[in-house]
């Protein structure tokens, strides 16, 4: 049974429930193969994983310092067609009312518009890209944030 797919618009309101960020833009990109997340700090000191999300200049960032253990290296083709290895990491991703199980590369977005790039190994056989939409996945319920 193939489950109906929903029409999604070429920016999103998105959440990392597990990493505590909400209500975040990402940008849909159908050309992209993975979804990409704008971290810094990224470093592996003794088998961890430690990265900071977002950077300073985002009105986002809180200077938090993650640690995963369960990760590996990829390369992956960057926008600008030239090969970087990234290290992936598997999470939950919150679309609307939607939780998936998703695989992310944490790279340095800084330079970008947005901070999240969704790519189509997330979207295939869930959504289905109008791109004459902007924000069309009514957001669900978020949590407060601390001022």
């Amino acid at each position: 049974m193939q489950r109906e797919k929903q029409i999604i618009g070429r920016r999103e309101v998105i959440a990392f429930p597990e990493l505590g960020l909400y209500e975040i833009t990402a940008k849909i990109d159908t050309g992209a193969y993975t979804t990409a997340l704008h971290c810094h700090d990224i470093r592996e000191e003794k088998g961890e994983l430690y990265f900071k999300l977002l950077d300073p200049s985002h009105p986002y960032y809180n200077s938090k310092e993650y640690k995963f253990s369960d990760f590996r290296q990829k390369e992956i083709k960057n926008s600008f067609g030239e090969v970087e290895k990234r290290y992936i990491i598997k999470t939950h991703i919150k679309i609307g009312r939607k939780r998936i199980n998703s695989v992310i590369s944490l790279t340095d977005r800084g330079n970008m518009r947005y901070p999240v790039l969704i790519g189509r190994k997330l979207l295939k056989n869930r959504y289905i890209v109008d791109v004459a939409l902007l924000n069309n996945i009514p957001p669900s319920i978020r949590k407060k944030r601390k001022s």
